[in-house]
């Protein structure tokens, strides 16, 4: 299951500004991110182990499924 909002990725803030952060993987700027998996850049570490979690995630509900109609 997709997640509505992405904001558990690591964050560091700009060196001298208190309230601005990006993400520690691919500094992009957490307001340009908003909350989605696509404001990360496509090799940033993060985005990719989601997008991995969610393609295992989608395959074994699918799989759940498949099995749970076959048994009814």
């Amino acid at each position: 299951m997709q997640k509505l909002f992405y904001i558990d990725y690591p964050q560091e803030a700009y060196e001298g500004q208190a309230h601005r952060y990006r993400c520690a993987f691919c500094q992009e700027e957490t307001t340009k991110i908003n909350g989605r998996l696509e404001g990360h850049l496509p090799s940033c570490e993060y985005r990719v182990q989601q997008e991995k979690a969610e393609a295992v995630a989608s395959k074994v509900g699918v799989a759940y499924a498949a099995s749970s109609s076959s048994t009814a």
